[in-house]
């Protein structure tokens, strides 16, 4: 009798020491924690800066003019090699306000060319002079190439203009007008230019 309860109680105690190894080893996996979300690194939620703080972005300046690209031709060069292909974009600048500007920029990929067209049509610039109507004091006409381009004067009519002298017009600010393309020319760089000079005849 004496060692039936003796082996009784030596099983006992590996029992109960096998429930305290595991009571401690559960607060122990409950406590780990990714050590990249720990710190706000870039494999966290958070993304980007350490820390977690977002990329602040420099505000980008307005630009006071306005910009519409008018006409976009592939050029090919030939050289020795074979073609080499260019761009050439015609843009047209103006606040609306009575400024207005044409430009043509020349370049490898679109992006530069019409970088080169916008600072072309600055240095273009000029103001068109305007009644208290928004629209011209007397008739004009002019010729630029092969493109001769007429504007009248037409109260509460608005802009009837079409091709690239409705695009001139509206970013010179210019309303009330008719204007007419006299030629059968579809060359929009060059109606845009007789537009620029028909407009360069008003005297403020």
């Amino acid at each position: 009798m004496t060692d039936t309860t003796t082996m009784t109680e030596t099983e006992i105690v590996p029992t109960e020491a096998t429930e305290v190894v595991v009571e401690t080893a559960a607060p122990v996996e409950a406590a780990a924690v990714d050590p990249r979300q720990a710190r706000g690194g870039r494999g966290g939620r958070t993304g980007g800066r350490p820390g977690g703080r977002p990329r602040e972005r420099a505000p980008r300046e307005r630009s006071e003019f306005e910009q519409a690209t008018l006409e976009v031709r592939r050029v090919a060069r030939v050289m020795a090699g074979g073609r080499r292909f260019s761009f050439s974009v015609t843009v047209v600048i103006g606040d609306k306000k009575g400024r207005v500007g044409v430009g043509i920029g020349k370049g490898a990929d679109t992006a530069l060319a019409i970088d080169k067209a916008v600072r072309s049509a600055k240095k273009a610039l000029f103001t068109v002079p305007l009644t208290k109507d928004r629209s011209i004091a007397h008739e004009v006409h002019a010729k630029y190439s092969s493109s001769t381009v007429e504007i009248i004067p037409s109260p509460g009519r608005g802009i009837v203009a079409g091709s690239a002298m409705r695009v001139v017009l509206e970013h010179a600010g210019v309303t009330n007008v008719i204007a007419k393309i006299q030629t059968r020319s579809k060359n929009k760089l060059t109606i845009a230019r007789a537009t620029i000079a028909a407009l360069k005849q008003l005297k403020g």
